[in-house]
Order: structure tokens, then C-alpha cells, then sequence
């Protein structure tokens, strides 16, 4: 009797063994092993990588710009200063300027021009009101980001980073914006073609913050546009650029005949 539990309770230890054993077998075929898991989370993680590298600028991040030595900051600011100071006294003189010229508009019975110069001259008050307020410099990357680019302009060279750039590009397509205006006004009111006589041409400043390039600079790459969009927008065509939602845009192959920027660094 004694012998009949003792085996029985060896058959019940032994099929636990196999049940436990068997629990295992199937347990570590439905997991993998910690290697392969580790080899599976890297796979997984390299696109998460690429993608977050999509996501980053393609400028280094402030402190990582190469930076104008102090001396040369302190100039820039300086040669900035003075700019704006000439470019608010001829602005004062502006004004005195278009009045005279809306005075021979209305003489002229010249309406949709008249018109055209009254937005004109709203748009620089506005321009003028901007400037009066104190300027950031040390927030202002132009002031301390070496140039980068120079052209050419009247057979001579200028340097200028890629703010002064933008601002010379932004030039032309002012211009060409505005001349587009001028040119449907004088078509409108049957005047001959003469884009030189228009106070926009004339002042060529429209868009002009003071800042980043000499306001002559900014001037002659205004004009270019401005004759390009009047031929467009007396025409009734769009050879030069497009002239889409009230906006007129220069064809960028067209801008870059205009004004080229070569990399010097």
C-alpha cells in the first residue's frame, strides 16, 4: 500500500516535469530572443532617424553661424545707421515731390494714373511710419553674417550676405509689380507710353525698408523691373512675368538676367 503512493507520487512528479518543459518550449517559440529583438528595434528605428533628419533645418542654428568679428559688426551697424538717417530725409522730400506731381495728374485729367500714384504714396507712408521704430541690430543676423555673394552693377563689384540678397532680388519684383500698375493706368487713361515719367519710376523706392543694401542699389534693380512690368502691363501681355491675384511676380529666368549672385565663400 505504502509502495502504490510512493510511485504514484513519482508518475505525478514527472508529469509536472514534462507539463513545465513543455510550457517552456512554447513560451520561447511565440517570443523571440533578446538578440533578435534588439536587431528588430534597430531596423524599426532607422527610418524614424531618417525622417527626424528630413525634419531639420538646412541653416546651422544661431550659435554655430560663422559670425562677423566685432570690430566689423560695429561698422555694419553703423554704415546702417547713417543709411537710414538719409533714407527718412528723403522721404521727408518725397512727399513734397508727389504732391506737385498728383497736382499735374489732375491737370492732366490723368485718372487711373492719379489713382495708381495715390496707392503708391500710401505705401510708402506706411514704409516711412516702419522705419521710425528702433531696430533690433543684435537680433538681426544681416548685422553679424559675413558676406557670401557679390555682383556686379555700372562695371564694379559688391559683396552682400543672402539678407542683402534677398532685398535686391525683392527689388526687381517690386518694380516689375508696380510698373505693371502704372503701365495699365497710362493704357487706361489712352496716355502715350512713357514709363521714365511716372513719380513710381521716378522715385523707385516702393518696398525699400532702408536696411541691407544702399538705397542707389535698390533704386536701379527696381527701375529694371518697373520698365519690364509697364511694357507688360501696357501691352496686355506677360512676356517679363505673371500678373496673378493683384500681384505682379518677374519670371525667375528673367530675374536672373537681371542681377547675378556669385557664391564667394
Amino acid at each position: 500500500m505504502k509502495m502504490n503512493v510512493f510511485n504514484r507520487t513519482i508518475v505525478a512528479a514527472s508529469i509536472s516535469a514534462v507539463a513545465l518543459v513543455g510550457l517552456s518550449l512554447t513560451l520561447g517559440a511565440q517570443s523571440p530572443s533578446p538578440p533578435d529583438q534588439q536587431q528588430k528595434d534597430k531596423k524599426d528605428q532607422k527610418p524614424q532617424k531618417a525622417n527626424a533628419a528630413k525634419g531639420k533645418s538646412q541653416y546651422p542654428p544661431p550659435g554655430q553661424q560663422k559670425r562677423l568679428p566685432p570690430q566689423e559688426q560695429q561698422a555694419r551697424i553703423q554704415q546702417q545707421e547713417q543709411r537710414t538717417a538719409q533714407y527718412r530725409q528723403h522721404l521727408d522730400e518725397q512727399q513734397r515731390v508727389a504732391r506737385e506731381q498728383s497736382a499735374q495728374l489732375q491737370h492732366q485729367n490723368r485718372r487711373a494714373q492719379g489713382t495708381f500714384q495715390q496707392q503708391y504714396v500710401a505705401g510708402m507712408q506706411q514704409q516711412q511710419l516702419r522705419i521710425q521704430v528702433r531696430h533690433d541690430y543684435d537680433g538681426d543676423p544681416y548685422f553679424y553674417t559675413p558676406s557670401s555673394y557679390r555682383y556686379a552693377r555700372g562695371g564694379r563689384y559688391y559683396e552682400t550676405n543672402q539678407y542683402g540678397a534677398d532685398m535686391l532680388r525683392q527689388a526687381v519684383n517690386a518694380g516689375y509689380d508696380q510698373g505693371i500698375r502704372a503701365g495699365q493706368a497710362d493704357r487706361q487713361d489712352r496716355w502715350d507710353f512713357n514709363y521714365r515719367s511716372s513719380y513710381a519710376y521716378q522715385d523707385a523706392n516702393y518696398g525699400y525698408s532702408g536696411f541691407y543694401v544702399d538705397r542707389s542699389d535698390y533704386n536701379a534693380y527696381f527701375r529694371e523691373g518697373f520698365r519690364r512690368g509697364y511694357e507688360d502691363g501696357y501691352n496686355r501681355r506677360s512676356v517679363y512675368g505673371s500678373y496673378v491675384n493683384g500681384r505682379g511676380t518677374m519670371l525667375g529666368a528673367i530675374l536672373a538676367t537681371i542681377i547675378t549672385f556669385e557664391s564667394i565663400r
